[in-house]
C-alpha cells in the first residue's frame, strides 16, 4: 500500500445518519469525495449489506462494496463515521461506521489492522471520548503505517 489509507477529511465525528442504509451511505459518500471510488460503489455497499450484515462487534461495522464492484475502486482507501447515538444495525449497536475500498485485495491488510484496534475495548473507549475528528484520526493513525 503505497499511500495513506485513511486521510483526516475522510473521519467525521459526529455523523448525522440515524439509520443503517443513510450510514452505509455517509461512509460511501466520504469516499467517494475523497476520489476513491465511483458513485457506483455506495449502491454495492448497500447490496453487500443486504446479503450479508457488516456489523464486526464492538461498536464497529465495515460496510464494503460487493466483489463486482471492484471496477468501482480507483485506489484503496478508508472512511469514518462516528455516531453519538448508536444505529440499530441489524439489532446490533453501531457507534462506527467505516466505509472500506481495497486494490488489489489490499483490504484484506486494512481489515485486520481496524480489527486489532477495534478488538481492544479500551482503544474503543479512546476512539468513543475521543474530543473530535483531529483526535480520532491521531488514534487510528497507525492504519497507514506500512
Amino acid at each position: 500500500m503505497s499511500e495513506e489509507i485513511l486521510r483526516r477529511e475522510n473521519v467525521v465525528a459526529r455523523g448525522a445518519a440515524t439509520t443503517r442504509d443513510d450510514a452505509i451511505r455517509e461512509a460511501g459518500r466520504l469516499l467517494v469525495g475523497s476520489g476513491a471510488v465511483s458513485e457506483d460503489y455506495i449502491a454495492s455497499m448497500l447490496e453487500r449489506e443486504g446479503s450479508v450484515s457488516t456489523y464486526m462487534g464492538n461498536f464497529l461495522a465495515i460496510p464494503h462494496g460487493t466483489n463486482e464492484a471492484k471496477d468501482a475502486i480507483k485506489r484503496s482507501a478508508l472512511s469514518l463515521v462516528r455516531y453519538t447515538d448508536p444505529i440499530d444495525w441489524n439489532g446490533e449497536p453501531v457507534r462506527f461506521a467505516v466505509g472500506i475500498a481495497g486494490l488489489n485485495n489490499e483490504h484484506l491488510e486494512i481489515l485486520s489492522k481496524i480489527a486489532i484496534v477495534f478488538s481492544d475495548e479500551d482503544e474503543v473507549q479512546k476512539l468513543i471520548e475521543a474530543g473530535d475528528a483531529d483526535a480520532i484520526f491521531t488514534l487510528l493513525e497507525e492504519v497507514n503505517a506500512e
